[in-house]
């Protein structure tokens, strides 16, 4: 039987293939160094003067490419993205050969958070201009990235005070062995007590970290991670990465890393949608974690209609049909009516707790009412607390009840990336370690290689290609255009390290328009 038989590996070829050709016309990778070739470096904030002593440095662009390479082909380790510079063709093409080190790969994702975001803002920039972004229904949601720290190295009070009670406990049981050993079995006791006492010391060295520091709890591998719950009763350490989608074709328009619930985080997200949109005139939809009266107010003020679900109330009557929802409130006149006619009234006196003021309204009635075992448990008869926020969050309640359809889209918008970063690719952790800042970068690599993956499938290689190709031709054009002014000048441009960025700053615009 005859097999396909493959090269002798000695030998040599008269017209070897070069790595051009090895690449298809159609490969994403031509598609990635067209996309970072299209970036203004320079301006985002990337690294691109070193001085002329040493090892010459690597450039951004290079690295840039190399890791939306592997964030697209679910490969984020350093280590292994230093394996793929020495044995994938495409690489190998994309980088023109260059083998960086893992430390290299690393300091390159590390050092640039703020200008990988800039980069992630050149995808949104792109969708916009193929009108892909339709600015009129936002969905905005959370998930859970669990951090490069265990719930080991994650302590509280609570779980301080456990283990300082019982190396308290052993050191008694060790006193009390103390007592009834003598020589090497004492030395050994002695030593045990040693480590123990070294071990309380750490204990209460965070505990006044976390009493010097105001928080609640501290990690110890990744300062800046909390330990959040993720699913039912299920907690891990992690960062909280806010994310607002927009509605015609699940494209991310915005994301942040966090490591606070989202009770206070709608009214940044919002600011922050209406600067990208360029407009206030927009929907968002969010779920209940985000029912707050201050977020709904900033969330007015900012002109901006929001739908948020309405959590279940946490006090209920013995009868539901005496719930606060079942109560009439009448602002002229400030006051609410029972179901059985009655007024509640206030004095009128603002109550304050730690994140809002509220009034107390309250009958004299509910001492001789039939039906006050239904509507109350509380010895002095049926109180409500009405909110300074209450206006907002009623207006929020009617918007639901008149547009249910308009909002259960939110789930199928904003759950669209997540699923594919999450369960597709398996980015379900922060990769980087320590503080919240590594981890956008992290997240914001994530959110590129999403938004160029989506942007592709939607418009298809060739008119994206077409489009690239048009942006460096023009930065070309532009770069050849500010050599040739200062050629006569007889200046290098080599000098000046030129970019766009040069000819855009103010004071050499005047050298060239002469105003």
């Amino acid at each position: 039987m005859k097999f396909i038989q493959g090269h002798d590996r000695a030998q040599t070829h008269l017209f070897p293939v070069s790595l051009e050709q090895a690449i298809d016309p159609d490969n994403m990778v031509r598609f990635i160094d067209l996309f970072v070739d299209s970036l203004p470096l320079n301006e985002y904030g990337f690294r691109t003067d070193f001085i002329e002593n040493g090892r010459p440095a690597y450039h951004p662009e290079d690295l840039l490419k190399l890791y939306i390479y592997g964030y697209l082909n679910k490969t984020r380790s350093s280590r292994d993205l230093e394996k793929e510079c020495k044995r994938n063709i495409e690489v190998m093409w994309l980088l023109k050969s260059l083998q960086p080190d893992h430390n290299t790969i690393s300091n390159f994702r590390r050092d640039n958070p703020k200008a990988i975001k800039k980069v992630f803002r050149a995808t949104v920039q792109i969708a916009k201009h193929f009108n892909l972004i339709g600015g009129k229904l936002i969905a905005g949601d959370s998930t859970k990235f669990r951090a490069q720290n265990s719930k080991k190295n994650n302590f509280n009070q609570k779980k301080i005070d456990r283990h300082i009670a019982y190396i308290d406990n052993k050191l008694e049981q060790y006193n009390q062995q103390l007592a009834e050993q003598d020589g090497d079995a004492k030395e050994q006791i002695k030593k045990e007590m040693d480590k123990h006492n070294q071990r309380k010391e750490d204990y209460k060295n965070l505990e006044n970290q976390l009493n010097e520091s105001g928080e609640v709890q501290v990690s110890t591998s990744d300062p800046e991670s909390r330990q959040m719950i993720t699913r039912n009763n299920i907690t891990e350490v992690a960062y909280n990465v806010q994310t607002t989608v927009d509605e015609k074709n699940n494209l991310p328009i915005d994301y942040k890393v966090t490591n606070t619930n989202d009770s206070k985080a709608m009214g940044n997200m919002l600011q922050r949608a209406k600067s990208i949109l360029h407009t206030h005139e927009f929907t968002a939809l969010y779920d209940k974690g985000y029912h707050t009266g201050t977020e709904f107010k900033l969330a007015d003020d900012l002109g901006i209609e929001v739908m948020v679900a309405i959590p279940t109330v946490a006090s209920q009557a013995p009868d539901p049909a005496y719930n606060v929802e079942n109560f009439s409130y009448f602002e002229q006149g400030d006051y609410y009516l029972c179901p059985q006619g009655e007024k509640l009234t206030t004095s009128g006196t603002w109550h304050k707790t730690r994140t809002y003021h509220f009034k107390r309204y309250t009958t004299r009635a509910c001492k001789s009412c039939p039906v006050k075992d239904q509507c109350t448990k509380a010895k002095y008869g049926k109180g409500i607390q009405r909110s300074e926020y209450q206006p907002y969050i009623n207006n929020n309640k009617e918007r639901i009840g008149q547009n249910q359809d308009y909002y259960r889209r939110r789930q199928a918008i904003v759950e669209h990336p997540y699923g594919t970063i999450k369960r597709q690719w398996g980015f379900s952790y922060i990769l980087t370690k320590k503080y919240k800042e590594r981890a956008e970068a992290d997240v914001g690599l994530m959110f590129v290689a999403y938004n160029l993956r989506r942007i592709i499938n939607i418009l298809g290689k060739e008119v994206l290609l077409e489009y690239l190709r048009m942006l460096v031709f023009s930065f070309l054009i532009a770069f050849s255009h500010i050599r040739a002014i200062l050629s006569r000048f007889k200046i290098s441009v080599f000098d000046f390290n030129i970019n766009l960025l040069f000819f855009e700053h103010p004071a050499n615009r005047l050298i060239f328009t002469g105003n």
